[in-house]
């Protein structure tokens, strides 16, 4: 009896607590969605050839001793003072980073980060693109490469660097630039279109289920979840999907003409070694490569539209990080106890 009640007691703490948590989360939710419409943001630059530059200066204070590195940093500082002095300005690269997700949500940045360099940069500038991503929503990565080409229209030239994916979508992103950069075993092309989706009218129908679907034109709905689907709405759907495969082969021959179109536009993905041999892309490297090659030559700045949080986000994150906590510390105590 007595464990009984000592159980009872917990159980009602434990409800207590998971009661207390979700409305907590329901508060996050309300707080972030009232926030999110009057956020705004600020674009952060960063100079990265004092980044390259720390890197190898720390590196020579960790290896040299003090009198080489003395000397050394003497002869840098006589080396700048002589460039500034004689060399002509240096060409800009703007390098951004797109990491995408299935709605390419980071174009909500990009388009400010492209507006903000369009402001400035000249054809004698380039524009680098750290891009990754494994495709999604034709209209979302559609409205991104729209972005790209606002770049490529100023007259901009705009170089792509994949590291890991640029896939589907992301590949209609790449196309766009005047030059491909790969590592070796980047996944790219993916130059397909696919849909699918459930249908349980079999289950609904052996439960003696009725779904009704009306519609007002004759393709408005083709298949559906619920419905009874036929071939006709079948036919249409595919129709449409070979429709939109069609749109995406134009859009990626008409930038990257020296593409055999209908021999890697399959759906195939292929890794940076092999999608070199077909043309996908340029060449293969690293971005953190090419850019330190740039760096020696050019200025480098890294830009990045960041959306400002407000009150309520923050006051949001904090609640949520606690409830996190407050969740671990939970289930640590439930395991010693019946453990």
């Amino acid at each position: 009896m007595e464990f009984l009640a000592d159980y009872a007691g917990f159980l009602a703490k434990t409800i207590t607590l998971v009661v207390a948590v979700l409305v907590v989360l329901a508060a996050i939710a309300v707080l972030r969605s009232k926030g999110r419409s009057k956020s705004s943001g600020q674009l952060q630059v960063r100079k990265l050839n004092d980044f390259y530059k720390a890197l190898h200066q720390g590196l020579e204070q960790a290896v040299l001793d003090k009198s080489r590195l003395k000397a050394v940093r003497k002869a840098e500082a006589k080396a700048e003072k002589l460039a500034k002095k004689t060399a002509a300005e240096k060409p800009r690269v703007f390098v951004l980073d797109f990491d995408g997700d299935i709605k390419a949500s980071a174009t909500d940045n990009l388009r400010h980060e492209v507006t903000a360099l369009l402001s400035m940069a000249t054809s004698q500038d380039e524009v680098v693109l750290r891009l990754e991503s494994g495709g999604g929503l034709v209209h979302s990565y559609g409205l991104a490469a729209s972005q790209l080409a606002r770049i490529r229209q100023a007259g901009v030239p705009l170089t792509v660097c994949i590291d890991k994916v640029a896939a589907s979508g992301g590949y209609m992103m790449a196309c766009i630039g005047e030059k491909i950069i790969s590592a070796p075993f980047a996944i790219l092309g993916s130059i397909g279109v696919v849909a699918q989706l459930p249908n349980i009218h079999k289950l609904l129908k052996k439960h003696e289920i009725d779904f009704e679907v009306l519609t007002a034109g004759e393709y408005k709905r083709t298949l559906t979840v619920f419905g009874e689907n036929t071939e006709k709405g079948r036919e249409k759907f595919q129709e449409d999907l070979e429709t939109t495969h069609e749109l995406f082969k134009g859009f990626v021959a008409s930038h990257r003409p020296q593409l055999n179109i209908d021999e890697i536009a399959t759906g195939e993905i292929w890794l940076g070694q092999a999608a070199l041999g077909k043309k996908l892309v340029d060449e293969l490297m690293t971005s953190d490569e090419y850019l330190a090659t740039r760096a020696k030559h050019a200025e480098l700045f890294h830009l990045h539209y960041a959306q400002k949080k407000t009150l309520q986000e923050r006051m949001g994150l904090a609640v949520s990080l606690a409830a996190d906590r407050l969740l671990l510390q939970w289930v640590s105590r439930l395991n010693q106890r019946f453990w």
